[in-house]
């Protein structure tokens, strides 16, 4: 382990990993692992980020990965190989379901979410359920919710099962569409 680790304690490449948010070493530890050529160790991740975050930050970084199923471990003698499980968008996707779960009121979040979207965006997300609601129901559809519904009940109710909720928010396109 040498003095490599005790030598950046406060100094300016612990400096830099502090400006880091987690989030955001989060990504580039997963980027890291993506560019690998296959299971990489905790030291060759800690390599090509450029040597300014200690072995343990990277390992602390790794582990929280893991528990959040972002990555997945596999013993090689002493130590653990890392594999990516999820890309930076499946580990935002990731984030922003653990935090509706956190949350009591989840169709009050999700309204509120839903009507600070963008045009394009509830566009997209539209296109999305519609496109999911094509390929039939998963299984996370029928597995109820906290209010006893199933997720196929949803806010919209039983005539709109995929449609995203938008109160306040009119287009013509709606009026198209039908809705």
């Amino acid at each position: 382990m040498g003095g490599k680790a005790f030598g950046n304690f406060g100094g300016s490449g612990r400096e830099r990993a502090r400006r880091r948010g987690q989030g955001q070493l989060e990504a580039q530890v997963l980027a890291a692992l993506h560019h690998s050529p296959g299971p990489a160790t905790a030291a060759w991740v800690q390599d090509r980020l450029g040597g300014d975050l200690a072995y343990t930050t990277v390992m602390t970084i790794l582990s929280r990965l893991h528990a959040k199923q972002a990555v997945t471990r596999e013993r090689s003698g002493r130590a653990y190989v890392w594999t990516p499980a999820a890309d930076e968008a499946g580990l935002a996707a990731l984030r922003m379901r653990r935090v509706l779960d956190g949350e009591p009121d989840r169709d009050a979040v999700l309204t509120s979410f839903v009507s600070a979207l963008s045009a394009h965006d509830e566009q997209l997300l539209r296109t999305l359920l519609d496109r999911d609601a094509a390929d039939g129901p998963g299984p996370a559809e029928n597995l109820p919710t906290t209010d006893g519904l199933t997720a196929s009940d949803g806010p919209a109710g039983p005539e709109e099962p995929h449609a995203a909720p938008s109160p306040g928010r009119h287009r013509p396109s709606d009026e198209a569409r039908g809705g």
